[in-house]
């Protein structure tokens, strides 16, 4: 006998009861030589904020190495994790204090991985933000390259004054591309 498999539960809204916790937006402390702010807003398909999303990050550090270390819920201001964890606000921003990432492999484009769960989600979404770079370094990666042309640019960070911006769109009109994660 097959059994059917069943639809999932939505994930939220209830990251404020559990999953936040303190530090979680610092991966490295917001004075530390090279620190910037990857930040952004999380936006429904009208545009308008989700005041309970959560959103995660893992990167590699400065020179391209990916930490590969236990303990990414310790916060001691001083040992860069590549992970971390925040919840939006109500105007649906998030922030997180870190350093820009390096390529992971030699002339690839650096990248933050980001995760995004958010009420009414079946599952997790999972994406990149690219750091802006010339355009034969952003052609360069597959992933990105395998977007097509007209997409690509909801997968790359601007820059401001205070680091690097990423909007994250859920649905509508410059919907951020969200990567296949399904089993085979």
């Amino acid at each position: 006998m097959s059994l059917a498999p069943t639809p999932g539960q939505t994930v939220g809204p209830f990251f404020g009861f559990a999953l936040p916790y303190a530090g979680g937006d610092r991966l490295v402390p917001p004075g530390q030589p090279g620190a910037i702010r990857l930040h952004g807003r999380v936006l429904d398909g009208a545009g308008d904020p989700v005041p309970d999303a959560l959103v995660e990050i893992w990167q590699a550090d400065p020179d391209g190495r990916v930490v590969q270390q236990p303990g990414s819920l310790l916060r001691d201001d001083w040992t860069f994790t590549g992970w971390g964890r925040t919840e939006t606000d109500r105007t649906g921003r998030y922030s997180f204090t870190t350093v820009e990432p390096g390529a992971t492999t030699p002339g690839a484009a650096p990248y933050v991985a980001v995760t995004v769960f958010a009420r009414g989600l079946l599952d997790r979404l999972l994406t990149r933000a690219y750091l802006p770079a010339p355009e034969a370094v952003l052609a360069s990666d597959a992933l990105l390259a395998s977007v097509a042309p007209d997409r690509r640019h909801t997968l790359i960070t601007t820059r401001d004054e205070h680091g690097l911006v990423f909007d994250i769109r859920l649905q509508g009109p410059d919907e951020t591309v969200f990567l296949d994660h399904a089993p085979d």
